[in-house]
């Protein structure tokens, strides 16, 4: 463990004992590397979603003009406001659902069990995002149509972004360790795609149902979707025959937007 963070700990009152969903990333090369992984936005607005003890949010602060950093942790919470003072916004809450603001970039060690729904919130902003998550996720994230990994993560990744696992890290970079590797992933968002509810509902519902052909999926979740059954049968036939986890995100946005024109008739 580096000294910074050991100091960190030791003012912060924390003792990784292995307990909870607390992995604290304490090798240095590493988190050196995650900053410089971002967009270089000197005047922009960073977004780091568990701040843990702030070993990351230091190196923010010195890279950004603005720091927001959202920590579940009510202790954690108030050592970081303490800690950083002024130059840091800290919020004290679950980012999976409370509001968040607007940002520019967003640079965290995400909680592995908050990890979902948190990508879930942040990838529709269409704001670039590095993350450091499980490396199962990860392989999740960037899994190809066709593939056992692949799924709603995929989908929402692909369609908002362009995904890349950056490096792994080993369970040694952390305090305490955990027992499985992680990895940095960064996501590039695209230039004209911008976040849709309706999208996101319809990927979320037919990936209950991914064994089944599409026309099927969407046929038995229209009570999570609202779409009418008889308006499924505007979606073309090609797509209909095909199942979930073997399309594209390109193909589910053509989806979209034909049980949207089939609504607006």
């Amino acid at each position: 463990m580096i000294e910074e963070t050991r100091n960190l700990m030791r003012r912060a009152g924390v003792r990784p004992d292995g307990t909870g969903d607390k992995h604290f990333l304490v090798d240095e090369r590493v988190l050196d590397r995650i900053v410089v992984y971002a967009p270089d936005l000197s005047d922009g607005h960073v977004l780091e979603v568990g701040g843990g003890v702030g070993n990351l949010t230091q190196r923010l602060v010195e890279r950004y003009d603005r720091v927001t950093v959202v920590e579940l942790d009510r202790e954690l919470a108030r050592f970081l406001n303490e800690e950083f003072g002024d130059a840091v916004d800290v919020v004290q809450g679950d980012a999976v659902d409370i509001p968040l603001p607007e940002f520019d970039v967003s640079v965290s060690n995400l909680p592995y069990s908050a990890s979902s729904p948190v990508l879930f919130r942040l990838l529709p902003r269409a704001k670039p995002l590095v993350v450091t998550v499980q490396k199962e996720f990860a392989d999740r994230v960037v899994a190809e149509p066709g593939e056992d990994d692949y799924g709603r993560l995929s989908v929402t990744a692909g369609r908002y972004a362009e995904p890349e696992i950056l490096e792994t890290v080993p369970p040694s970079a952390f305090a305490p360790p955990p027992e499985v590797e992680s990895a940095v992933v960064r996501f590039v968002p695209h230039d004209d795609v911008r976040g849709d509810g309706f999208f996101d509902d319809v990927v979320r519902a037919v990936f209950t149902q991914r064994r089944k052909t599409l026309r099927n999926a969407l046929r038995n979740t229209t009570h999570m979707t609202g779409i009418e059954e008889e308006k499924v049968y505007e979606v073309p036939e090609e797509l209909l025959s095909k199942r979930p986890g073997k399309m594209t995100p390109e193909e589910f946005e053509r989806v979209a937007d034909a049980l949207r024109e089939a609504g607006d008739g």
